[in-house]
């Protein structure tokens, strides 16, 4: 499936465009479920589900230290639509030993020009992306983050409803243009008209900072660093229903969305975005940092 061309007419919502194109479509070979049984022991995933989000897994944290099957997909040996500059593969997502500045291990996802063996839809570039084997319902999904900075790039996370028909997903991406902004949004059956942009009053590509997001059935709310930062209430459209994949990625624009991205061009060195963990909490087990 080809979300870019089902989805939008391109001369009318670039920008909107460009922020749904984060989310991959997953392969057709392999499918998430099948993915998942190569490498998790026939793990089950609902890719399909559309019932209204209850909490379908019980929360984790996990520390990036390691990759762990069982939770966590890579994927590998496919691309995007046009709007994505670069391809996915699976040794693209590193696992490195203790960072200088956080002194833990931390995972990177790597951009280059490294061909794809498979093809990668063409791409001209190659980078990582790593998302759950299941979906999560209702609750807080969050990480620390060191955004990659440059033209071109986004460093992402977000969630992800895959299965048939349109998907529910949302958003918190950092643009490389301009790494003291975070973009926020959200789609329910692939409509969106709800991007925010938010100035963070650092650079996201310095330092590593919490970034979260908090789904329910009555609003999202996101939060840096520990502060609510944007509230959504389904006042500018119905909010998420369907359970979703957990995701993060790291790409260059292409074509079509480099009026939102700016144009990627790549100076012959690897770029990284890094994460120092990922965690979700169920509704059920939250409570709600203030403001």
């Amino acid at each position: 499936m080809n979300k870019f061309n089902n989805r939008f007419n391109t001369a009318k919502w670039p920008l909107l465009i460009a922020t749904f194109l984060l989310a991959s479509t997953f392969p057709t070979t392999p499918t998430v479920t099948q993915a998942a049984e190569q490498t998790a022991g026939n793990t089950s995933v609902n890719t399909s589900a559309s019932v209204t989000a209850p909490t379908l897994s019980a929360g984790f944290t996990d520390e990036l230290n390691q990759f762990d099957p069982v939770r966590w997909y890579k994927a590998n040996g496919w691309g995007n639509g046009p709007g994505f500059g670069a391809g996915w593969r699976a040794d693209h997502i590193e696992f490195l030993g203790d960072d200088i500045e956080t002194k833990n291990k931390v995972m990177a996802l790597r951009l280059d020009n490294d061909p794809c063996p498979t093809g990668c839809a063409n791409k001209a570039y190659a980078s990582g992306e790593y998302f759950t084997t299941q979906k999560y319902g209702y609750g807080r999904v969050e990480a620390r983050i060191k955004a990659a900075k440059g033209d071109g790039l986004v460093t992402s996370l977000f969630t992800y409803s895959g299965g048939s028909g349109p998907a529910d997903e949302i958003d918190i991406e950092i643009l490389g243009k301009d790494t003291t902004k975070l973009e926020t949004n959200y789609f329910t059956n692939g409509v969106s008209a709800h991007g925010k942009i938010i100035d963070l009053g650092f650079d996201a590509s310095e330092d590593f900072h919490d970034y979260a997001f908090e789904w329910s059935a009555t609003s999202i709310k996101w939060y840096v660093d520990g502060k609510l930062v944007h509230t959504e209430t389904g006042a500018r459209g119905p909010l998420p229903t369907k359970p979703s994949h957990i995701m993060v990625n790291l790409w260059p624009g292409a074509g079509p969305t480099e009026s939102w991205t700016k144009p990627f061009v790549y100076n012959g060195k690897p770029i990284r975005a890094y994460y120092d963990w990922i965690k979700f909490t169920p509704e059920n087990e939250l409570n709600t940092p203030q403001p």
